[in-house]
C-alpha cells in the first residue's frame, strides 16, 4: 500500500506543478525546449530533447492527475492480488512513457515512449494470465508494431534533415516531398495507435486488462498517443492526407457506434464508445481544428476514466460479471456509483453544461459551418445520434432495468477508496469543460447558424436517446427484434468482421492458401513440369541413344540399306 500511496501523493503533485505552468505558459505564450546530445553521427546528432509549452504541459497534468486517481482506485480494485507492487510499477512505467512521449520534439525519443506504451500495455493485456489475456495482447502488441515501422522508417528518412527534431521543419518544410513522406507515415502510426479502420479490432480486445488499466489506457495514454502525435504534425498534412484521414476517421466513428449498439459487454461498450470519440478527434483535427481536437482530447479523457472505474466497481460488485444482462436495478443498490456512472454518460452525450458538452457541441457547430459534403455532415451526426443510443441502452440495462439473474447478489457502495478515486474526478468532470474552453479558447468562437442546424444536435441527442431506449425495451428472449436479421446483426455486432480479419485474415488464411500452393504448385505442377518433367525426359532420350550405341552395328546395316535405297529413288 505505501508504493501505491507513494505514487498517488508524487503523480498528484506533479499534476498541479504541470497545470499551474501550462497556465503560465499560455498566459506569457511562451516555449520551452530543452536539449542534451548523447551523441553524433555523421553529422546527425542524436539529441535528447524536451519541449515545454502549454499543449505538453496540459495534456501531462491531465496525464498525471488520472493516473493519480487510478492508481488511489487500484488499492483497493486490486488488494486482493499479492503481486499489487509489480502492477502498479507497470502502471507507472505506462505513465512514464507517455510522458516521455508528450515531451519529446525528437523523433528518436518519441520512439522510446511510444514503443515503451507498446511494451508495457503488453504486459498489463496479459496480466490475469489466461489464454484469452494472451491472445489480446499478442493482437495489441502486433498491431502497435505496425506504427513502429512506419515510426523507423520516418527516423530513416529525417536523416535527409540532418536532424530529428521535428519541430524545428514543421513551418520551413511544409509542402516538401520530405516532409509529405514523413507525414504520410506518422499517419499510418497514429492509426494504429489510435485504432482507426482497418486497425480497430485491437481496442476492444485490450479490455482483458484489469480495469484500472482499462480505465488509463482509453482515458489518456495509449490510444490518444496517436491522436496527440498528429496534432504536433497537423501544421504539415496536405490536403489529400486530411480528406483521406477525413474519410477514415468518419467510417471509424460510424462503426464503432453501432458496433457498441449491439454489444453486450460492459467494458466493451465502453471501450467502443473511445473508439467513436477518437473518430471524432481525428476527424475534426483532419479539417484543420487541431485546437478543438486538443480540447475534446482533455475532456474525454476525465469523463472516459470515470466511466471506466464506475464499470470496474460495477463489475466488482457483480462478483466479475460483465454482461449487462445479468445486471439490473443497480442503482437502488450502489447509488453513488450509479449517480457517477449516469454524469459520466451524460457528459459524453454531450448533454449541455456538462465537460462532454464543450467540446463536442462545439466540434459539430464547427462541422455545421464548414463546406463539407452531406455525406460528413450526416456521419457525424448520425455517429452523435448513435452515441446517446448505445448510451441510453447502456443506462436502462445497468442501471433502472428489471433484476435478472443476479437479483439477490448483495452490492452495495461498500469500496470507500474506489468511492473516493471516483469522488476526486467527478467535479472535473462536471466543470472542467467550462474552465478549459476559457483557458484555451482566447478568442471565443463565432458561429453563425440558422436556427434548425443550430439546434440539430439537440435534436440529434434527443432522437439517439429515444432510439436507445427503444433498442434496450426488448424482451431478452428469441423474441427480440435483432434475431429477425441475424446476419446484419452479426456483421454490425462483430465491427464490420474486422476482429475477424486481424485474425484469422493473417494467420488461418494465409497459412492455409500458403499450404494449398505449396501442394498445388510446388509439389504439384512446378514439380511436373521443372525437375521431374526434365529427369524424365532426359532419361527417355538417354536410353534412346544407349539403345543406339549397344546396337550399333545393326544400326550402321540398317542406315546403309536405307541410304542405298534413298539414291536409287532419287535416281529413277
Amino acid at each position: 500500500m505505501s508504493v501505491c500511496l507513494i505514487y498517488f501523493f508524487s503523480f498528484l503533485f506533479f499534476s498541479m506543478l504541470s497545470f499551474f505552468m501550462s497556465l503560465n505558459f499560455m498566459g506569457m505564450d511562451y516555449s520551452v525546449v530543452l536539449e542534451f546530445e548523447m551523441m553524433s553521427l555523421n553529422s546527425c546528432s542524436i539529441v535528447m530533447s524536451v519541449l515545454l509549452d502549454w499543449m505538453s504541459l496540459l495534456f501531462a497534468s491531465f496525464v498525471l492527475f488520472i493516473s493519480s486517481m487510478v492508481i488511489f482506485y487500484s488499492m483497493e480494485y486490486m488488494e486482493g492480488d499479492l503481486m499489487i507492487n509489480r502492477f502498479i510499477m507497470l502502471v507507472a512505467m505506462f505513465v512514464a512513457s507517455m510522458l516521455l512521449l508528450i515531451f519529446s520534439p525528437n523523433l528518436i525519443s518519441i520512439l522510446l515512449g511510444w514503443d515503451g506504451l507498446g511494451l508495457v500495455s503488453y504486459c498489463l493485456v496479459i496480466y490475469y494470465q489466461n489464454v484469452k489475456s494472451y491472445n489480446a495482447g499478442m493482437i495489441t502488441a502486433l498491431t502497435n508494431r505496425l506504427g513502429d515501422v512506419a515510426f523507423l522508417m520516418s527516423i530513416a528518412w529525417m536523416m535527409n534533415f540532418g536532424s530529428w527534431n521535428y519541430v524545428y521543419f514543421l513551418d520551413c518544410m511544409n509542402h516538401s516531398f520530405e516532409m509529405g513522406v514523413i507525414m504520410v507515415l506518422m499517419l499510418f502510426a497514429g492509426m494504429t495507435k489510435s485504432a482507426q479502420i482497418p486497425f480497430s479490432s485491437w481496442l476492444p480486445a485490450a479490455m482483458a486488462a484489469p480495469t484500472p488499466v482499462s480505465s488509463l489506457v482509453h482515458s489518456s495514454t495509449l490510444v490518444t498517443a496517436g491522436v496527440y502525435l498528429l496534432i504536433r504534425f497537423n501544421f504539415c498534412m496536405g490536403f489529400g492526407t486530411m480528406m483521406f484521414l477525413l474519410f477514415i476517421s468518419s467510417l471509424t466513428m460510424f462503426m464503432a457506434g453501432l458496433g457498441a449498439s449491439y454489444e453486450y459487454d460492459l467494458k466493451k461498450i465502453i471501450a467502443l464508445s473511445t473508439l467513436s470519440q477518437l473518430g471524432l478527434m481525428m476527424s475534426i483535427l483532419a479539417m484543420g481544428g487541431y485546437i478543438l481536437a486538443f480540447f475534446h482530447l482533455l475532456t474525454h479523457a476525465l469523463f472516459k476514466a470515470l466511466l471506466f472505474m464506475c464499470a470496474g466497481a460495477m463489475i466488482h460488485g457483480m462478483g466479475n460479471k460483465q454482461d449487462i444482462r445479468f445486471m439490473g436495478g443497480l442503482v437502488q443498490q450502489m447509488p453513488v456509483t450509479c449517480s457517477f456512472f449516469i454524469i459520466c454518460n451524460m457528459s459524453l452525450c454531450g448533454i449541455p453544461f456538462l465537460s462532454g458538452f464543450y467540446s463536442k457541441d462545439l466540434i459539430l457547430e464547427v462541422v455545421s459551418m464548414d463546406f463539407l459534403s452531406i455525406y460528413y455532415y450526416m456521419m457525424y451526426f448520425f455517429s452523435t445520434g448513435l452515441t446517446v443510443a448505445y448510451t441510453f441502452r447502456l443506462i436502462y440495462y445497468v442501471l433502472v432495468g428489471d433484476y435478472n439473474f443476479y437479483s439477490f447478489h448483495h452490492i452495495n457502495d461498500q469500496g470507500k477508496v474506489m468511492i473516493k478515486g471516483m469522488a476526486g474526478i467527478i467535479f472535473f468532470v462536471i466543470f472542467m469543460g467550462s474552465v478549459l474552453s476559457w483557458i484555451m479558447l482566447c478568442t471565443p468562437y463565432f458561429i453563425c447558424l440558422p436556427f434548425f442546424m443550430k439546434m440539430m444536435t439537440v435534436f440529434v441527442v434527443l432522437l439517439g436517446g429515444w432510439f436507445g431506449f427503444e433498442l434496450s425495451n426488448i424482451i431478452l428472449g428469441y423474441s427480440s427484434k435483432s434475431m429477425n436479421f441475424v446476419y446484419s446483426t452479426i456483421f454490425f455486432g462483430s465491427m464490420w468482421n474486422m476482429p475477424f480479419l486481424s485474425t484469422f485474415g493473417v494467420n488461418f488464411y494465409p497459412l492455409e492458401k500458403g499450404e494449398s500452393m505449396y501442394s498445388g504448385v510446388d509439389q504439384g505442377w512446378s514439380e511436373y513440369l521443372g525437375s521431374q518433367n526434365f529427369y524424365k525426359n532426359l532419361s527417355g532420350f538417354s536410353k534412346f541413344l544407349q539403345i543406339i550405341h549397344e546396337n550399333n552395328l545393326k544400326v550402321f546395316l540398317t542406315l546403309t540399306v536405307l541410304w542405298m535405297m534413298f539414291l536409287i529413288l532419287m535416281m529413277f
